[in-house]
């Protein structure tokens, strides 16, 4: 579905929506420059992979920067029908326990205002690990990021918005027993917002994206979990994912929702596009999937 969705100007109930934090910096301000800049993005995805796709892992640099490998993933997820997109990205900068979710009734855009799934919503805030935290989303760009595309492939799926803070292994297992928990009944596409390795050499990056990339591609969650915590917090990011913690709570959501298996549609990095390899970061696009054809 790429059909024009209405502007939130001109609908009152978007009075609470959260406004726009990096849109004209991060990725182009106005609806037509954004959906221009979308539809180039798309353009150089390749064919999708068959299966019900539950889950997707998308990076959230500039647009200019990881739009392509985004585009994948969400290309691939387009053909689907959904409940709601459930994203799941880390908090950049706010530190806090647990998991925030937004306090607004929509994410603006410049291709109109993405609604939050209230019901949903207020299911998740009924456990343990969730909480309102509106400071943690008003400048944060990991879900803004994923919206351009949400927005122009898949118009009328609602949003929940869900920030991870410090991301520690209890927070992560539970917010994939929650998920799982409270999504039994839907049909969701779980998102897990993520950039890989950050600010390397070019192939000491590549070495570093491979044992992610292998961990997805095995479907092992829990393997890439033990990696993550090789490392001290404040280093993963840098060495595996800033995401990490994101990306092992979609995984396990999904698996217990139906994913079996994990389809890696594209890895690249920043020097891909800027020509400067000394110091890169790495994206990743990816499936999961119940079955593939």
């Amino acid at each position: 579905m790429t059909g024009k969705p209405k502007a939130a100007r001109r609908d009152p109930s978007w009075a609470g929506a959260r406004p726009a934090a990096v849109a004209g910096t991060w990725y182009p301000g106005t609806e037509a420059a954004l959906r221009e800049a979308v539809v180039s993005c798309l353009a150089t995805t390749t064919p999708p992979p068959g299966g019900d796709i539950v889950g997707l892992l998308a990076p959230h640099a500039g647009l200019m920067y990881s739009g392509s490998i985004a585009a994948c993933a969400y290309q691939a997820a387009a053909r689907g029908a959904y409940d709601v997109v459930v994203l799941v990205g880390p908090s950049h900068h706010v530190g806090f326990d647990g998991v925030a979710i937004a306090d607004n009734t929509a994410f603006g855009t410049p291709l109109g205002p993405a609604p939050i799934a209230t019901e949903i919503a207020a299911r998740l805030l009924d456990t343990p690990c969730i909480r309102r935290h509106p400071t943690a989303h008003e400048r944060e760009h990991s879900l803004e990021m994923q919206l351009p595309f949400l927005r122009y492939l898949l118009p009328r799926t609602p949003i929940v918005p869900l920030l991870i803070g410090f991301q520690e292994r209890d927070t992560i297992l539970a917010l994939a027993d929650t998920l799982a928990e409270v999504l039994a009944e839907r049909t969701p596409l779980l998102v897990a917002s993520t950039d890989l390795s950050h600010f390397f050499e070019a192939r000491r990056a590549a070495e570093l994206d491979q044992v992610v990339i292998d961990y997805v591609t095995r479907y092992d969650p829990d393997g890439l979990l033990t990696e993550y915590e090789r490392y001290p917090p404040h280093e993963r990011g840098r060495y595996v994912a800033c995401g990490g913690g994101a990306v092992v709570a979609v995984m396990k959501a999904a698996a217990a929702l139906g994913a079996r298996e994990a389809r890696v549609l594209r890895h690249a990095n920043s020097g891909d596009v800027s020509g400067d390899t000394s110091a890169v970061v790495g994206y990743l696009a990816a499936a999961l999937l119940k079955e593939c054809a």
